[in-house]
Parts: C-alpha cells; structure tokens; sequence
C-alpha cells in the first residue's frame, strides 16, 4: 500500500510543473486521471527523442501512473464530463492562463468551492492573477530571465546563461505538492478544500538563496561566479592531472583534511585561508595553489582519497555515466514498469514506498474506463463519442 492510496487527482494541466506535481502524487499511490484536449499536452511533440512509439521522452518522463481521458473541455458538454470526474475527487491540478476556467464556468471562488467543498483546487500560474505582471504566461527560461536567476548563472566575463534544466518549472511543481499536502492535511480538521497556488516567479524567487539574501544585506546584485560559490571557498571546480574535480569544502576542519590529503598541510596555517571569511576574499590564490596540489592526481584517484578523509567533493560526470552509476542502481533511482524506464521518485518511505504502476500513456487510451468508473451510461458515453467531445485511443493495449 501506499501513502497517498485512496486519494483521487483529476490532472488538467500541461507542459512540466503541473503534470511532475501530478507525477509525484502518482507515484505515491493516488489515482491520477489527466485530462488532455484534442490536441493532446503540447510536450507530446516535444522531440526528438521519441520511442517506438512515437512518443517524445519530454512528455513521458512526467506523465507515468496516469490514466489518461481526452475531453474537449472548451465544450460545454466536455466541462460537464470533468464535473462528474470531480464528484467524487480530492484534488484539481491546472495551469491554465488565468481567467479560462472562470470564462468557461469553472473557476474555483465562482463555482468549484461550492458544488465541490471539499475539493482541493491547484493551480500552476506564471505569475498569479493579479499585479504587475499578473496573468502573463510564464515558461521556465523567461521566468529565469526575470526573476535574476539567469543573472547569477554563467562565467564572470561572460554573459547571463539559462540554467540547463526547467529549475523554476521542478520547484514550481514541488511547492504545488507541498501545497496540495499541506491543503490535505488541515482539511482533515475543516473538512474544507482550498485552492492552492504556485507561481513560477515566486518559486524562482525562492530558489535565488543566498544571493537573494546576500542582496538583502548589501543592496548590491550579485556578481556571477562561474561554477564558485558565493559566499563559500574552497567551493569550485578545480583542475586535477585529468578532468576537473569539485570541492564544495564548507568548514574548517574540511580544509584542514583536504590540505593534509594531499600533502599540502601548511596552506591550512597561511593566514589567507584560515578561516571561511579569509578563503572567500583570496580565492584566486587559493584556487592556484590547490590546482599546484592536485596536479599529480588523477581526478577518479583524488575523489577517492578525499571522500575517505571526509572532504566533500566529486567528479564531473555526464548524465549517461551517472545514469549507469552503481549508487545510482543501490538508490533504485530507475523505475521501471511494462518495460519502459524514467526517473525513479526521490522520496523514500520505509513502510509506503513508491510504486510504479502505469508506464506513460497514448492520448485517451483510458477515456471508456474511467468515464465508466464516474458512472457515466454506455449510451452517455456512445453519444460523446460520436459527438467528438471524447476520445478513447483505439490503438491502447
């Protein structure tokens, strides 16, 4: 059994942060029904790569244990179909642009929270529904751009670089479980849903530590660093006699052990490193004599005499090596089911693990199922059929 069992989610969001958020709460046991359009989730065609199938690996590295119904929800008759889906369910995930649900007569304060009390309503907004830039459309690489993120990413000569994965639409899609969680577990004493709300920019916000605090304190933007830390040192990569290394040593005594690893005792009594504070200001020269020390190993060597001795560090993998990782197969971090394979979920729990129970789905391949389950009457279901407001994938297995 697990956590969530018993908890129905009806999923009616696109692209990435409400779809992982629905993923997270799969995995853990609820029953997730996502709703698509006709057109389908645009990250359907967001490839290559695809599968034999044809279906993109954007797309089905967020969207495992759902079952998944196409509705035409711009339709009256398809916007009564996903009410009876909500009958009986406990949450609602959606990240349309602001207004749409409240335009098709849907939306949460008008009309959800009293025909369902105790539905807990999410939604996935760029940057809320009201404000400056409130009801824009946010992606994660424009929310990047605005909210500093990208100003803090990339080389101190260079220019700003977009972090390399959606960071602002993952945290975006946390913080919605968190909020779902949390909306869960205080209705147990209301008996009341709530509506919840996660905003990219603020979640890009939130994810700017320290450098939003660091700012705070200084009223100065924060300058980038490249790979270093901004407020930590020895905190970077560093050259070995093979590929780089890095350290992220974050005490004294750390530095203390990494100095005497290499046969380098002294630098920890040089008056310029012996503290956080004196490291941070003389980093450049710190970072020349540490490369002087490390220039007789070989990186895969010099992890393991530093791990040994307590030093945080590590070598720099590509995603294929750390994929094939023995810690990686110890940490069960590749689920598997029916034979396709993803991202195994982070979160472990001794007595209700994660289970893995649908592998991604074709558009509609449960759409007869699941409306049968709301009750639904064969010839209700016939007729949405053959009206073009539902959708069952007569190719599913």
């Amino acid at each position: 059994m697990a956590s969530l069992d018993g908890l129905k989610v009806v999923d009616l969001s696109r692209v990435l942060g409400g779809p992982l958020c629905a993923q997270i709460l799969g995995d853990h046991g609820a029953d997730v029904i996502k709703v698509e359009g006709p057109e389908g989730d645009e990250t359907r065609t967001w490839g290559p790569p695809f599968n034999e199938a044809g279906m993109a690996s954007y797309f089905a590295g967020i969207n495992r244990n759902k079952r998944t119904v196409c509705v035409n929800v711009a339709s009256p008759e398809g916007r009564d179909v996903v009410f009876r889906l909500l009958e009986n369910a406990d949450v609602l995930i959606e990240n349309f642009k602001v207004g749409t649900l409240e335009r098709w007569g849907m939306g949460y304060e008008d009309v959800l929270r009293a025909r369902f009390p105790r539905l807990i309503h999410c939604r996935v907004t760029g940057f809320g529904a009201t404000g400056p830039l409130g009801g824009l459309p946010g992606y994660d690489a424009a929310v990047q751009a605005l909210s500093g993120l990208m100003s803090i990413n990339g080389d101190p000569e260079g220019v700003a670089t977009r972090m390399g994965v959606p960071i602002v639409d993952v945290t975006t899609g946390l913080n919605a479980v968190i909020g779902i969680l949390m909306a869960l577990h205080e209705r147990e004493r209301s008996g009341l849903g709530q509506s919840v709300e996660s905003a990219l920019f603020d979640s890009a916000l939130f994810s700017l530590y320290p450098h939003s605090i660091n700012s705070l304190f200084t009223g100065r933007p924060p300058l980038r660093s490249g790979n270093g830390h901004p407020n930590i040192a020895p905190y970077d990569t560093y050259a070995t006699a093979s590929e780089p290394i890095y350290l992220a040593v974050g005490n004294n005594g750390q530095f203390q052990r990494l100095c005497e690893a290499v046969g380098h005792a002294h630098l920890a009594e040089d008056e310029r490193y012996v503290t956080n504070a004196t490291r941070a200001v003389n980093r450049a020269a710190l970072k020349v004599d540490l490369e002087a020390a490390f220039a007789g190993y070989e990186a895969q060597a010099l992890f393991k005499k530093l791990v040994s001795v307590g030093v945080p560090c590590g070598v720099i993998h590509n995603v294929v090596e750390v994929l094939n990782h023995p810690h990686t197969a110890h940490r069960q971090m590749i689920a598997e089911v029916d034979g396709f394979k993803s991202i195994a979920s982070p979160i472990k729990m001794s007595r209700t693990p994660a289970s893995y129970r649908y592998r991604p789905q074709v558009i509609g391949q449960s759409t007869l199922d699941v409306l049968h389950e709301a009750g639904l009457t064969p010839a209700q279901i016939s007729h949405l059929q053959q009206s073009g407001i539902i959708r069952q994938d007569d190719t599913a297995a």
